[in-house]
């Protein structure tokens, strides 16, 4: 087989391994039982701590030359609530979140964001679909605020949701304000949509697909990432987005087989397929550590896809979205 001498650009998911990126939060029970003022103090000063530190995980990503970067969704916790404390915020920190804009731009750093799980827009509850799109909104608010074009280049993912609605969903989507729009992207899952599946809707709705290869394996029972299918899918993908420059996936390795759903703390297997795509966001515990020690394989003549390694003892590594 003849390989493409292309390394894919790695993206890093939220935070690192090493204590460096780490952002604050709140919960909702303890910011509700603030005072007004007691709310409006401690949201400038997670949001101002927060702000810096994705400034900072963004120059991190050039220093260790990381070409995505994945800003968690907790970035500004409370910033839906009802109150209006988080939004009023946001406003007074608005001229400096512009700064993430020109960095990435600066930087070369792709930023996208991958929304909470329970964001549903297919849901046949109106009151859980209703608040996917205030949510999704939201973030769309956030990333224009920071300054990310209204394309998809500043991919703005979420899943499918709830199965046999891809009707609803795709008319959800045509309904979508257009900075979220424009920016939505749509992923294939282990259970209610799988690859074909959320191909399908992404044509229709005419939204860019990002193929997960690990779940796909776990819809499909596969025992490699070289079935024809991890090709066939990957390159579908590819045509649904505007740019075919600008296609994303995703990768992550079964923890201790595999199909684990669990995700691995290294990349032992890489497809051969995903060297064509130009953003692969490697979801490992390891976080930077296994983006290093892949992209070191892949730079390897021909590329080191898979590798044995004995167990590990069990790591440390930070929980992440």
């Amino acid at each position: 087989m003849t390989f493409s001498t292309r390394v894919p650009a790695l993206g890093l998911v939220c935070i690192t391994a090493s204590p460096q990126i780490r952002y604050r939060t709140i919960t909702r029970t303890n910011y509700l039982r603030l005072e007004p003022a007691a709310r409006l103090e401690k949201l400038r000063e997670l949001y101002a701590s927060n702000s810096a530190k994705l400034l900072e995980a963004l120059t991190f990503c050039f220093t260790t030359g990381i070409g995505l970067y994945r800003v968690t969704s907790q970035l500004f916790p409370m910033h839906d609530l009802a109150d209006g404390v988080g939004a009023m915020v946001l406003d007074e920190i608005a001229p400096g979140l512009l700064e993430v804009g020109r960095r990435s731009q600066q930087c070369g750093i792709r930023v996208v964001i991958h929304p909470e799980q329970f964001v549903v827009l297919s849901s046949d509850s109106p009151t859980i679909a209703q608040n996917a799109v205030a949510l999704l909104t939201g973030h769309a608010r956030q990333m224009d605020l920071m300054g990310l074009p209204r394309t998809q280049w500043s991919m703005l993912l979420i899943h499918g949701g709830k199965g046999g609605r891809s009707d609803a969903l795709v008319e959800r989507i045509a309904a979508l304000p257009d900075n979220v729009r424009h920016r939505l992207a749509l992923e294939n899952d282990e259970h209610a949509y799988g690859a074909q599946a959320i191909l399908e809707v992404c044509q229709r709705a005419g939204v860019p697909m990002v193929f997960d290869a690990h779940h796909h394996v776990i819809h499909q029972k596969l025992d490699s990432y070289e079935h024809p299918s991890i090709a066939q899918f990957t390159q579908a993908a590819r045509a649904t987005w505007s740019d075919p420059t600008w296609q994303i996936a995703h990768l992550s390795n079964g923890k201790e087989r595999f199909a684990d759903r669990r995700h691995s703390d290294l990349i032992d297997h890489f497809p051969s397929a995903f060297l064509g795509v130009p953003f692969v966001e490697i979801e490992a515990k390891a976080k930077e550590i296994a983006i290093l020690d892949l992209r070191e394989r892949l730079s390897k003549k021909p590329p080191v896809l898979s590798v044995t390694r004995d167990p590990p003892p069990e790591p440390a590594y930070p929980d992440s979205e």
